[in-house]
């Protein structure tokens, strides 16, 4: 009865939120929640034919506090449906918060894996963290176990960092990866194993950051991706190197081989999986058409986050598919379902040569947006060029190719990230440039490439986005195709 007080109680603080939200950046298209804040996404999960995702929620406030599980489900990755919180937090075992995890299907039984946390003195940030089980049989109500938690302790090694399980079965076995650090602030990703999912048994350590990779590893992700081991992790503590590690956290991954028997992890460097300034706490899933699909939380720590003045802060990225490419480099892309959301198709700017003095000027016609652009480098001679989103006067967000050093650059310091608005993504060389771009109320996700990289912002124009401006600088570019969609509001 308590549980279901809590969560009743969580439901009606959001039907009163909701109420008073200003709607200028709510999105269209993507996953957030009724009202006040969201972060990680949880328990990704394709169940009884359903896509279910859930998120680290606070109902009762726009800022971050006492983490809920949020949830909503879906039956082709698109078109969202809320359902009821699915985790409140207030129980012995997680006190100050339900953290975030994973879910598995065990013989049908929803099972959802999580980190409780509790706080021993608040304002000093002292606290412990534990691992616990919540299960379903009908994908909405869930029941925590009695005998909760599962891993009472980390390894007696560890700080009090302990967080964050993904769990997966291999053969008969059930195996966890948790994000943890040593005594000696070092990131690592550490293993259980249980045959049973209420019992578990600690393997050791899975990959270390031997304090180049940062002091925690938070969020990991451990899985099977075209004939190759992956560990994605969200490690905090790296410094900023050039263009890479910008964010106040990262987002990225190791690939290698991973023996079992021996538990061994041997990988190559690690990458990070976007270039944008709001990705992190990526989490994937194996669907029913076996893709490895992966879903991350579109904002940043500590940066500016404006919709906390409208009532709500916080949503997921678009669904993106992963696989190997050369190098061992992740590619992502969008999945196919998202091409449901188109409308209106307007092809314009064929095989034309845009330079100094002859740019191309398209209206849109909508705030929601899909556009693809092809540049044809072999005939292009400008030392720069790109796209311009503009508005009435002159607020922009530019998307900037330099033709040098083969680097994608952007900008919206023009757009609500005044402060810190510049991401650079270096490119291969190649003969085109292909760039698919969705643009939302107040998000930009570019991908480049067919996956080659991607860079994923919150903006937060003032005023309307009316128009693409196609532009080259010293010099001129051939633009071979041209082509967007207005998109449905699936929210509306």
């Amino acid at each position: 009865m308590l549980k279901e007080f809590k969560i009743v109680k969580a439901e009606d603080a959001l039907k009163k939120a909701r109420k008073n939200l200003n709607n200028r950046y709510r999105l269209g298209y993507h996953i957030m929640a009724q009202a006040n804040w969201i972060n990680d996404p949880n328990g990704l999960i394709q169940y009884k034919g359903e896509y279910h995702v859930f998120y680290q929620h606070h109902p009762y406030d726009e800022n971050w506090g006492p983490m809920h599980w949020g949830h909503v489900k879906s039956k082709d990755l698109v078109h969202w449906e809320y359902c009821p919180i699915a985790l409140a937090p207030g129980d012995g075992f997680d006190k100050d918060g339900c953290f975030s995890g994973s879910s598995v299907d065990n013989n049908g039984e929803l099972t959802l894996i999580y980190t409780g946390h509790n706080y021993i003195d608040k304002e000093k940030d002292t606290f412990y963290e534990n691992q616990n089980i919540a299960v379903s049989t009908d994908g909405i109500n869930f029941k925590k176990l009695n005998q909760n938690p599962i891993i009472a302790k980390p390894p007696v090694d560890s700080l009090h960092h302990f967080r964050d399980p993904k769990v997966w079965k291999h053969d008969d076995k059930w195996y966890m990866v948790l994000g943890n650090a040593t005594k000696e602030n070092i990131g690592r990703a550490i293993l259980y194993i249980s045959k049973d999912l209420r019992k578990w048994e600690y393997v050791g350590v899975l990959a270390t950051s031997n304090s180049e990779l940062g002091y925690m590893w938070e969020c990991p992700d451990f899985f099977e991706l075209d004939g190759k081991n992956v560990l994605i992790f969200s490690p905090q503590g790296i410094d900023k190197k050039g263009d890479l590690y910008c964010n106040l956290h990262q987002n990225g991954y190791l690939v290698g081989k991973y023996d079992y028997e021996k538990n061994q992890f041997t990988h190559g460097s690690f990458k990070e999986l976007d270039n944008g300034h709001d990705f992190y706490a990526t989490q994937t899933f194996l669907d029913d058409k076996g893709r490895r699909i992966a879903i991350g939380w579109m904002d940043m720590w500590e940066s500016d986050m404006i919709t906390k003045q409208d009532g709500w802060c916080g949503a997921l990225t678009l669904p993106r598919v992963l696989r190997l490419g050369k190098n061992n480099k992740i590619l992502m892309n969008p999945v196919e379902e998202l091409k449901m959301l188109r409308e209106s198709e307007y092809n314009e700017c064929v095989n034309k040569y845009i330079c100094d003095t002859e740019s191309y000027l398209s209206k849109l016609n909508d705030k929601l947006i899909e556009l693809k652009v092809v540049f044809d480098l072999n005939d292009c001679n400008a030392k720069s060029f790109g796209l311009k989103f503009k508005g009435v006067k002159k607020e922009e967000t530019l998307l900037t190719y330099n033709s040098d050093d083969q680097k994608l650059v952007l900008d919206c310091s023009k757009c609500g990230k005044e402060k810190d608005g510049i991401r650079k993504s270096s490119l291969e060389k190649t003969s085109k440039l292909f760039l698919q771009i969705f643009l939302d109320r107040s998000s930009i996700e570019i991908f480049v490439n067919d996956g080659e990289a991607t860079l994923t912002s919150r903006i937060y124009p003032k005023e309307d986005m009316l128009e693409v401006e196609v532009f080259a600088k010293s010099g001129g570019v051939r633009v071979e195709e041209f082509t967007y969609w207005t998109l449905g509001d699936i929210w509306r």
